[in-house]
């Protein structure tokens, strides 16, 4: 299959060295690298060879619409999914309904059902936060402490409080759910691409087993602050008859689906923020305002989170910076492929479509300038408003930035996730002093193996101080 002759109407094929393996090494280890790579050599549409599969890569912003709004029919992203939810998550779901799925998922988690959300994790989150002790300086790895928090309280948000005891059995589940998760999360890179070692895999699936028990099935059923979500999507299962057992592996699934990216997206901003005092100091002057005539300890709105069109561009901003995942569809037809600048291609039945938005328009100079700075009010117009006008090549760009996807498979849970940020943020604001232990150490690299699965996280921690507000009524 390697050396099936390509036609001359679709995009230039780079095989690479090694038969087969192609690309894989390279791919695996700095996507972004090698893709920005193959852009500077090919241009904004190629082919390259990946472990025996063909993968087109389309880098040219102006023509994503063509493929994020195609028919599933013909390009699909149930089918890639479908692999990867059996190859890291040992989930095999009959007659999955991708679409079905998120028409579900979105009742749930947008529109009216938000504000109730919103409610049940600003609840969660106080809960977490109010847990540490004292008014003593504590030192902490940043991601660690913000993924805890928003893995823990998004878990009970979402999944549901452990029993009617009170906080501290919520507090101690949720603990234990975080723990076994980052232990899972630090090897599901390598089983996405099936680079598993044996003594891993051996690990891999003891883990696994670990949270099927914390999230049986039957357990979660019981629980009395079980979320609407969480009630729809295991009817969903019941209707497709799946198994108690697959339906508690399908809600481990459904726990890196919902909350593997909102610790990291935390982590990066708050370090950015305490990296840029400019930005920080907008932040807090913003929440003041908002705050203003308002109790936040008892009562937070949809309006409030909504009018903090500064915070709204930071974070954007920030996901700009730290959001690389793949748009990826099979091509299950052979496919005329029109960008729009004219250029037609065919794309071949059975192989792979990838869009790779961080490289452009996220990172792309001529869309964003110095796109390797954090610019907490670039997506904010001089009076303030919000900005939505980025051009390339003289024209219009309609997606700037795409962390959550677009077209028919945006991800539907994005305004709970940056609510949800959001919160976690003000309340440290709120709440807590904190700073950063070495605040001249420079930035972190990513984790380059984790490119184009969502926000990247870093490659090591870093310390920061953090205590309780003697008074807890203003952000300064």
């Amino acid at each position: 299959m390697c050396f099936v002759p390509r036609r001359s109407s679709e995009p230039p094929l780079d095989h690479g060295l090694i038969p087969w393996l192609g690309h894989a090494l390279e791919f695996g280890r700095d996507a972004a690298s090698f893709l920005t790579r193959m852009k500077a050599k090919h241009g904004d549409i190629f082919t390259v060879q990946v472990a025996g599969k063909f993968l087109t890569v389309l880098l040219d912003p102006h023509s994503y619409d063509s493929v994020v709004l195609e028919s599933p029919d013909k390009l699909s992203f149930g089918e890639y999914a479908k692999i990867l939810m059996e190859r890291m998550f040992d989930v095999r779901l009959p007659d999955h309904n991708p679409a079905a799925e998120m028409k579900m998922f979105k009742m749930h988690l947008q529109h009216q059902s938000l504000q109730q959300l919103t409610g049940a994790m600003f609840g969660h989150l106080s809960s977490v936060l109010n847990s540490v002790p004292g008014t003593t300086w504590r030192e902490e790895g940043l991601l660690q402490f913000s993924y805890s928090v928003m893995l823990r309280s998004g878990y009970l948000t979402l999944f549901g409080s452990e029993s009617m005891q009170g906080s501290e059995v919520d507090l101690r589940h949720s603990l234990d759910i975080y723990n076994e998760f980052r232990k899972v999360d630090r090897l599901l890179m390598k089983s996405a691409r099936g680079q598993l070692s044996a003594l891993e895999k051996k690990e891999f699936s003891s883990v696994k087993e670990n949270l099927w028990q914390l999230l049986d099935i039957d357990k979660l059923c019981k629980k009395p602050g079980r979320s609407k979500w969480l009630e729809s999507y295991q009817r969903h299962l019941q209707e497709l008859g799946v198994p108690t057992t697959m339906q508690s592996r399908a809600m481990l699934l459904q726990l890196w689906a919902t909350q593997g990216n909102s610790g990291p997206a935390a982590f990066w901003l708050l370090l950015f923020l305490l990296k840029n005092p400019e930005a920080m100091a907008a932040i807090r002057a913003e929440l003041e305002n908002l705050l203003e005539g308002h109790e936040i300890r008892h009562l937070i709105s949809q309006e409030m989170l909504d009018c903090a069109i500064v915070f709204n561009s930071a974070l954007e901003e920030s996901l700009r910076l730290t959001a690389a995942p793949f748009v990826t569809r099979e091509v299950l037809a052979d496919l005329p492929l029109n960008l729009a600048d004219g250029r037609k291609y065919t794309l071949r039945r059975g192989d792979r479509l990838c869009l790779f938005p961080y490289v452009s328009p996220q990172m792309d100079p001529e869309i964003h300038q110095e796109p390797q700075m954090f610019q907490y009010d670039r997506f904010l117009s001089v009076d303030t408003s919000q900005k939505k006008d980025f051009y390339k090549a003289g024209r219009r760009v309609k997606h700037v930035s795409m962390p959550w996807g677009a077209g028919r498979n945006i991800c539907v849970g994005k305004f709970h996730a940056m609510n949800s940020i959001k919160l976690f943020v003000w309340l440290m604001l709120l709440n807590f002093e904190f700073e950063l232990k070495n605040p001249q150490e420079t930035l972190p690299e990513f984790d380059k193996s984790r490119y184009g699965f969502g926000v990247v996280p870093p490659e090591g921690d870093v310390v920061f101080r953090y205590r309780r507000r003697y008074n807890q009524a203003s952000t300064k």
